[in-house]
């Protein structure tokens, strides 16, 4: 058994959590519960809410690419290890970012 399968696991919740969260998103942004405010001034501030959600969506697309990647690289017996220099990921930085690609060094010369 893949001594990742747990984390491949946790990335699969992590995967549907963010799926639950933009399906909730893009039906705010769509005003699928509610019509559009008839008054100008709710219309800018719902305008100003559906930007932030836009973001928001932006966001946890932007994450869930990175999970199906992390889960391709455990599939492909890669994770853990830098796609940048090879070298392993420290497991404490794996447990707290499940889904980077990155060595702490890498990442830091990438910031």
């Amino acid at each position: 058994m893949n001594q990742y399968q747990q984390v491949r696991s946790n990335l699969i919740d992590m995967l549907e959590e963010l799926d639950d969260r933009l399906t909730k998103i893009t039906s705010d942004v769509k005003h699928e519960d509610h019509p559009i405010e008839q008054d100008f001034a709710e219309q800018v501030t719902e305008t100003e809410n559906d930007q932030v959600l836009d973001a928001l969506g932006n966001s946890a697309r932007v994450e869930v690419e990175k999970i199906k990647q992390a889960i391709s690289r455990i599939d492909a017996g890669t994770y853990g290890s830098c796609v940048s220099c090879g070298e392993a990921i420290k497991p404490d930085r794996l447990a707290a970012i499940p889904y980077t690609n990155l060595c702490i060094n890498c990442a830091q010369q990438q910031a």
